[in-house]
């Protein structure tokens, strides 16, 4: 199950997300379903389509299955998801 305190250490792929900062203003607001996650990007389906936003200087505000909402600051989860899921993470 998926926690604020384990967000990190699991898969965002379905999640509901909003980007709430980012480096570029015209990506700022975008909201909608994480479809898939590189090391660098998060995919994100909105209703205009797929929107690819680096993860880099991006806060995203992530929704999780039990509309509890947790904001990530991007530069903390850049790196493969396969690899994020496994590392240990200090809090």
């Amino acid at each position: 199950m998926i926690t604020p305190g384990n967000v990190l250490r699991h898969e965002f792929v379905g999640l509901n997300v909003l980007v709430v900062h980012a480096s570029n203003p015209a990506q700022k607001g975008i909201s909608g379903l994480i479809v898939d996650e590189t090391k660098n990007m998060i995919i994100i389906q909105t209703p205009a389509g797929l929107k690819h936003v680096p993860k880099k200087h991006s806060i995203f505000r992530v929704t999780l299955p039990d509309r509890v909402q947790v904001e990530l600051i991007g530069s903390t989860v850049i790196g493969r998801p396969e690899k994020r899921i496994t590392m240990r993470i200090r809090q």
